[in-house]
Order: C-alpha cells, then sequence, then structure tokens
C-alpha cells in the first residue's frame, strides 16, 4: 500500500538554497525572470511556511495544513496558523489572482471568521462570503509582512 503523502508531514527545509539544490534546479535558474515560473508557487509556499514556523514560541512547534478528501473534489489549506486559542487558516498563492476554494470549504466547516492569504499582492482587508453564504475576513497580506502577521491579526480579531 503506498502511503498517502497529502496526510503526512511536511518537510521543511531550513534553507531555501537547499530547495533549489535538491530540486536540481539550478542549472535552469540563470537567465529566468521570474523564479515563480519555474517553481510554480512552490518556493512562496516553503519561504511561507518557514516565516510562519519561526514565528511560533515553542520549540516543539510544527506546521499544520489541512486536507478534505471527497468522491469528486479534494481540498487543502496551505497552513493553519495557532493565534491565541483560534487556528487561522492560510493560503499561499504566487500571484494576486487565484480561488481560495479550499479556504471556504475549511470556512464552511466551522474552521473561522478570519482567513489569510499570503501573495505577492499589497495589504488589503476584504469581507468576503463563501460558497454557502459564511461571511469571513479575508487579511491580504504581502510575502515580505509575513513576519508581522501577529500584529496584523492582532487588529483584525
Amino acid at each position: 500500500m503506498v502511503p498517502d503523502l497529502r496526510k503526512s508531514p511536511r518537510l521543511q527545509f531550513l534553507d531555501t538554497g537547499l530547495v533549489n539544490y535538491v530540486a536540481g534546479l539550478q542549472e535552469n535558474l540563470f537567465g529566468q525572470h521570474q523564479l515563480s515560473e519555474i517553481y510554480e508557487g512552490r518556493i512562496i509556499e516553503h519561504v511561507a511556511g518557514q516565516e510562519l514556523l519561526a514565528q511560533t514560541h515553542s520549540i516543539m512547534a510544527g506546521l499544520n495544513f489541512w486536507v478534505r478528501e471527497k468522491r469528486q473534489s479534494q481540498s487543502e489549506v496551505d497552513y493553519l496558523y495557532p493565534y491565541k486559542g483560534r487556528i487561522i487558516p492560510v493560503e499561499v498563492k504566487s500571484s494576486p489572482t487565484g480561488h481560495l476554494r479550499s479556504l471556504h470549504q475549511f470556512i464552511d466547516a466551522g474552521g473561522s471568521d478570519l482567513a489569510v492569504r499570503i501573495y505577492t499582492g499589497q495589504l488589503k482587508i476584504e469581507q468576503h462570503q463563501t460558497i454557502s453564504g459564511h461571511p469571513f475576513t479575508l487579511l491580504n497580506l504581502p510575502c515580505y509582512l509575513i513576519s508581522e502577521l501577529d500584529r496584523y491579526l492582532e487588529g483584525n480579531l
């Protein structure tokens, strides 16, 4: 039986450069205009994971995520961030566009009324509704502000 890797703990390298080396992409990096084109969003997810892990206040802390499996659809929220007794879902996107279907499904399942999108766009706070009509606040946080996540969450709880 092959293990389901989506349910396995995610490995997190301590250095983003090691990700390049292990992936064997160093030859392909030279001459590229946008690294996100090569990684298809994986590098921003890695960097976000490193930043979130660095903000934890416990040496035993790890990164958590959410997976929902149904026959016709699968959903995954990239990270679940613990903050003041709450679980905040965090989606990481490599561009300002993109759907947040998995985030909506997490919120519909009773997950939260506040969510975070880490992306390459500008800082903004939006009021949204899931497909089922549950209202929630979406904090759109640029990648360079990940280390300030707690401060922005404090202002929106």
